[in-house]
């Protein structure tokens, strides 16, 4: 589905409100009970024989609107909304790069088979296009989902790099993405859905241009050799002091797609 010019707007007014420079968010927030690492079963699954899947298979396993209650979610390609590719996107410590990518819905890790796109949130859950006004349009929570494929034990190497991002980064950092500049404040741990083989969830503190800071959630999730990133942005929800949260039945939906 292709947005309407005035919704554009409101999602753009939203986006740029939070990171111009990578569409990201992260945020910050002092819950504990990481899942850090860990799976259901509290140990990762060895996938050092797996082959990474394509750029186009993973197309294929993305979200799409049968896949999600019509009345609730809206899924669009993400082309309007999401970095293109890592190389427009730097933070300028290296070892939180693995954060900014995984925001971006860009695979954490050393790999070029990716996909992603954008999940809306219907506000009211009434179904249909999405609003044409900008007022209606910022009580839109707007999921990001990316995949990417490893091969081998790619994508516990990828894990790794995001939870140790989030533990050499908790002092913030700061990136840039398509020539405009954002300052990540600080970082920590949050609690994950404990979905996959291995999920981690964090929460960065954004600058909102020196007027106070903003909190955005990013979950990062194996299954296989398979990452799934999900990072959910709701203007709305800014001035609650509270992050953005990923909606559990996307987080579901998308791994169940995932073999």
């Amino acid at each position: 589905m292709k947005r309407s010019s005035g919704a554009r707007v409101g999602a753009t007014v939203a986006v740029g409100a939070v990171a111009l420079a990578l569409i990201t968010g992260c945020s910050s927030d002092d819950s504990k009970g990481s899942d850090e690492g860990k799976g259901k079963e509290g140990a990762a699954t060895p996938t050092t024989a797996a082959k990474a899947l394509s750029a186009a298979e993973l197309e294929k396993l993305l979200l799409a609107d049968a896949d999600l209650d019509a009345k609730k979610y809206k899924v669009e390609d993400g082309d309007d909304t999401l970095p293109k590719s890592k190389a427009g996107v730097k933070a300028d410590k290296s070892e939180c790069e693995a954060l900014v990518w995984a925001t971006g819905a860009l695979p954490p890790g050393d790999t070029d088979a990716a996909a992603s796109n954008t999940v809306s949130q219907v506000p009211g859950g009434s179904g249909g296009d999405a609003p044409e006004d900008i007022s209606d349009a910022l009580n839109i929570n707007m999921t990001f989902v990316g995949l990417s494929s490893y091969d081998g034990d790619g994508a516990e190497k990828a894990m790794k790099l995001v939870s140790d991002g989030v533990s050499a980064c908790g002092g913030g950092y700061g990136m840039t993405a398509e020539g405009e500049t954002t300052k990540v404040t600080k970082i920590a741990t949050a609690k994950s859905s404990g979905q996959g083989d291995e999920s981690v969830a964090y929460v960065q503190s954004v600058d909102m241009d020196g007027e106070g800071t903003a909190d955005f959630k990013t979950e990062v999730v194996r299954k296989g050799n398979t990452i799934a990133t999900f990072y959910s942005f709701d203007l709305a929800a800014l001035g609650s002091g509270k992050p953005s949260e990923i909606p559990a039945d996307v987080i579901s939906a998308q791994l169940g797609k995932i073999k």
